[in-house]
């Protein structure tokens, strides 16, 4: 009897708990605070440092504006840039272009499309990212891309090629999971009012898959403009130097490693993939905000 009425005190005192443990009020603000403290460790600190550090000289470590100077002045860092740009917008150009038909299809097809997605698409991202771009690398050289004939050109089809290999899934994912959601009604709308099947998707199926076109481009855009290693290891001798090899060879350099203008160079590369950023959620904007001023009207 004693050990039964102890039991059962105890399991009312644990009802009791978690009764309170009901009721008590939780603010959404305490939730973000681990976050924070995650955040501010291994983001906002280290890019304080890598801020502070670029406008330190890498000869007596006085503060300068040389290290920001240096990049603007030197042609050949320019150089480096331009190419960096120029594989940039080639990539996400391939990328977009190939991707594009397949998600289409995809949404529109009656098979169980997220496991093809996930046998085609998905599982090759968890190979490592070394091993992919070997893998190409392999299919270049035995096609005789960039190895007989190693011009500039083919030079840099070699590298734009690996990198639409690379960040192939990261351009189709987004643009395939908006084209899912789209409402098929609408298109079938479209057609009722005599709309052809190409007018259909110009005016319905593209401006609604646009928020998934522009979410691929920046995923595939911006780590595109820093990347440094494909470069290396798709082997292309000298030519076409990104600007993210000219900041790893100046923080790994060595003895004569320069890391206060690697840093200056980060924060620049930081600062243009920022405003990319910002100007494409600007033109997302803008992009609503005329789709509900349309919506208005009708």
């Amino acid at each position: 009897m004693e050990n039964t009425a102890v039991q059962v005190k105890k399991e009312s005192k644990v009802k009791k708990f978690f009764a309170k443990f009901k009721q008590a009020k939780f603010h959404k603000p305490y939730f973000a605070i681990p976050y924070g403290v995650l955040i501010t460790i291994f983001i906002v600190v280290p890019l304080g440092i890598v801020l502070v550090r670029s406008f330190m000289s890498d000869v007596d470590g006085s503060f300068t504006f040389g290290n920001y100077a240096y990049f603007f002045g030197n042609p050949y860092i320019l150089r480096t840039l331009g190419n960096s740009i120029l594989i940039a917008l080639l990539t996400t150009i391939g990328c977009l272009l190939l991707t594009y038909p397949i998600a289409l299809i995809l949404s529109n097809s009656n098979f169980n499309k997220s496991m093809i997605l996930v046998l085609l698409f998905v599982l090759p991202m968890y190979i490592n990212f070394m091993l992919r771009t070997f893998a190409m690398r392999s299919v270049l050289d035995l096609l005789g891309i960039g190895t007989v004939d190693r011009t500039p050109a083919n030079q840099l089809f070699r590298i734009v090629v690996a990198h639409i290999y690379d960040f192939f899934p990261f351009m189709l994912l987004p643009i395939y999971t908006c084209m899912v959601n789209i409402d098929k009604s609408y298109i079938e709308a479209s057609k009722d009012l005599g709309a052809s099947s190409w007018k259909s998707f110009w005016k319905v199926t593209f401006p609604l898959s646009l928020p998934g076109v522009l979410s691929g481009v920046l995923m595939v855009f911006m780590p595109t403009l820093s990347m440094f290693a494909v470069r290396d290891l798709i082997n292309t001798g000298n030519e076409w130097l990104m600007v993210g090899n000219q900041i790893f060879s100046m923080f790994h350099g060595g003895a004569g490693a320069r890391r206060n203008i690697g840093a200056a160079f980060s924060m620049i590369l930081l600062i243009l993939v920022a405003a990319v950023m910002i100007v494409a959620n600007r033109l997302n904007a803008l992009k609503n905000k005329k789709l509900g001023e349309g919506g208005k009207k009708v």
